[in-house]
Parts: C-alpha cells; sequence; structure tokens
C-alpha cells in the first residue's frame, strides 16, 4: 500500500477536500489499521469551527474515535479488529509509569498530533491497541464501537477516580454526546442517576437503558434547578450527603450549575470543554471537604473494562450511533455543528 485516502482538513471552516497522502514510514512497533468507522467528537468541531490549534500543521486528516482491523504490524496483532484509543502515551515517563498515562505529556493523539481516521488507514504504535472480541461484534459492527475511544471512555475514567458507589446519586449535566454514556455508565454501576439537560428529547433518550429521573432546565434559574434536584434525590432515595455531579455539556452554565449543586462531601467532575470563564467560590470545596475533580481522555488501560461491558450486553451504543458514509463528512460535520443530529455520527469509508 502506498497511498492513504482521506478527507483533510485544509482551513478553518473549510471544506473538507479529499486527497491521497503517501503511508508513513512504519516505525518499529507500528500497525497500519484499516479503518471502519471514526466518530465525530466535539473536538474535531473545536478544530475545524471553534479555532482551537491543532498540534500538527494543516493540512490535518482529523478524527480521534477510530476502530478497525490490523492489516499490517507485528505478528500478534495482524487481522484483529481493534479500537485505537484517543490518547496514545509513552508508556515510560515519570506519569505514564505513575498510573496517569492518559495525561503523558509525549502522547500522540490521532487527528491532532498525526493524520487520522477520517480517511481509509491509519498508522498508529501498536502498543495500546485494544483488542475487540467477538462477544463485543455480537450486537455491534465494528464501526458502532469506535465511540469507546472517546466518548464512552473517557466518562469511564472520570467515573472511575470520582469513586461512584451503587447507591450513590451521580448528577449528569448534559446528555447529548458522551453525557449520555456517562449516565449510562452509572446507572450500570448501581448509582441512582439524575439527568438534566435543556433539550427534552435528549433526555427521553435515557429511558432506552432506564434512566427515568431527569430535569429539563431551560428556562430555570439555578435556584429553580437546586430545589428540583432536591426533589428528585428524594424520590431516588438517595442520600442527602456525597453527590457525585458530572459536567459534560462544556458550556458555562453547565459548569456553574455544576459547582452551584456542590455540597457536603460531593464532588463536581469536569469533563465537558469551554474557553468561557466562570466566577465560582472555591471555599465551598473547603467548606463542604469537597473535591473538584479533572480528567483527560481515558488511559489505556481502562478500555478493556470498557470493551467487556459492551461484549456482555450491559452497554448499549447501537440506539445512540448513526454511521454515514465518509464521503458525507461536510455534510455531517455541518449539521453537527447545528446540532441537528440526536445521535453520535460514524463515519464509515466509501472510497
Amino acid at each position: 500500500m502506498k497511498e492513504i485516502l482521506a478527507y483533510q482538513m485544509t482551513a478553518k471552516d473549510a471544506p473538507f477536500e479529499k486527497t491521497a497522502i503517501p503511508v508513513p514510514e512504519p516505525a518499529e512497533g507500528d500497525a497500519i489499521i484499516e479503518i471502519s468507522g471514526c466518530g465525530v467528537c466535539h473536538t474535531d468541531l473545536s478544530f475545524w469551527h471553534y479555532g482551537v490549534p491543532t498540534r500538527h500543521e494543516l493540512p490535518l486528516v482529523l478524527g480521534h474515535e477510530i476502530s478497525g482491523t490490523v492489516v499490517e504490524g507485528p505478528s500478534q496483532w495482524k487481522g484483529k479488529p481493534v479500537i485505537i484509543p484517543a490518547v496514545l502515551p509513552c508508556g515510560e515517563c515519570e506519569l505514564c509509569q505513575g498510573g496517569r498515562s492518559n495525561i503523558c505529556q509525549n502522547q500522540k493523539m490521532p487527528g491532532n498530533d498525526f493524520h487520522g481516521g477520517f480517511a481509509s488507514h491509519v498508522v498508529v504504535p501498536s502498543r495500546f491497541l485494544a483488542e475487540v472480541p467477538d462477544a463485543a461484534l455480537a450486537n455491534h459492527s465494528l464501526a458502532e464501537l469506535s465511540v469507546i475511544a472517546d466518548a464512552v471512555s473517557t466518562p469511564y475514567q472520570v467515573i472511575v477516580k470520582s469513586e461512584l458507589k451503587p447507591g450513590d446519586l451521580a448528577i449528569v449535566i448534559g446528555v447529548g454526546g458522551v453525557g449520555i454514556y456517562a449516565a449510562q455508565l452509572a446507572h450500570i454501576m448501581g448509582a441512582k442517576v439524575l439527568a438534566i439537560d435543556i433539550a427534552q428529547d435528549k433526555l427521553d433518550q435515557l429511558a432506552e437503558f432506564g434512566v427515568t429521573a431527569t430535569i429539563n432546565s431551560k428556562g430555570l434559574d439555578i435556584k429553580e434547578i437546586k430545589n428540583q434536584v432536591k426533589g428528585a434525590n428524594k424520590e431516588l432515595g438517595a442520600s442527602r450527603f456525597g453527590w457525585k455531579i458530572y459536567e459534560m455539556s462544556g458550556t458555562k452554565a453547565g459548569q456553574e450549575l455544576a459547582f452551584a449543586l456542590l455540597g457536603i462531601a460531593g464532588s463536581v467532575s469536569i469533563v465537558g470543554f469551554t474557553l468561557d470563564k466562570l466566577e465560582v467560590r472555591l471555599s465551598n470545596l473547603m467548606a463542604f471537604d469537597g473535591q473538584l475533580i479533572g480528567t483527560w481522555g481515558c488511559k489505556p488501560e481502562l478500555y478493556a473494562d470498557v470493551i467487556k461491558l459492551t461484549a456482555e450486553g450491559k452497554l448499549k451504543l447501537k440506539p445512540f450511533t448513526a454511521t454515514f458514509p465518509l464521503s458525507q463528512i461536510n455534510d455531517i460535520f455541518k449539521q453537527t455543528l447545528e446540532h441537528k443530529l440526536l445521535k453520535r455520527s460514524v463515519l464509515t469509508p466509501d472510497f
């Protein structure tokens, strides 16, 4: 194989251009993956529309939620279906050796540091590939499983970091995109889940996996939302203490609400990203003995846990993903930007 077919970003807001790029010279341990699917993430929109710079200069093939089959590379990987972690650490540095590989400062990210997944193939280090067992493919296509690379694994990591326990109240703010998987994972782990969003159609989706406690916060001020949260907590039979709050919306309003809901022995986990600044009283952390948790991606070691939940039929991805031909990338990005798509879009190569 001499060329990779791809759609690459050439400039902010410019249409993605179909192109052929030379196959990078594989380093020792690298694998060439024939791509089955690549999810469209808000991070991709940040690069393409919101002006967040990529680490690799343009033109660049975006896309970091990638699944596919190994066609070249180490013999133990050839022919195997895999998911590529969205963050590929070095595995050797202080952070990696200390269990914080997700924030490795030598990490490489497809579609940011090098050409990513909106293509026919991608070349990546094989060291941290996550193998997909046959059981996980029983109810999902390999393309649909691509969302595990970020949209599912990222909330899984933060739920683990927050030490969520069965019976805890888990408040998920923003249940589109990453948030819907956060709500589902918290439910799987035995939490009493309360979802908050301004879009009723997103809240309605949660019934698919048994979450029915929801608040449509559109037009409500923080005081009104807090009163409704207290009422929902009472109905769910959860404790008044130790609430686990997960901010997934990536909005100023969502982050302000998350911090306002922090109470005694509670925690706020920030997953959504915004450039907006806000004012909060950090002394609440002291007064409530609370925690403020940040998270970045997911360390590769946790991917097997997420894939296992899918293989066991506990984690549902199919109802919340929609696949489209990669040739429709410009239309899909436009619709995603305009919030016209309810499900997570996965682009599949159709060269």
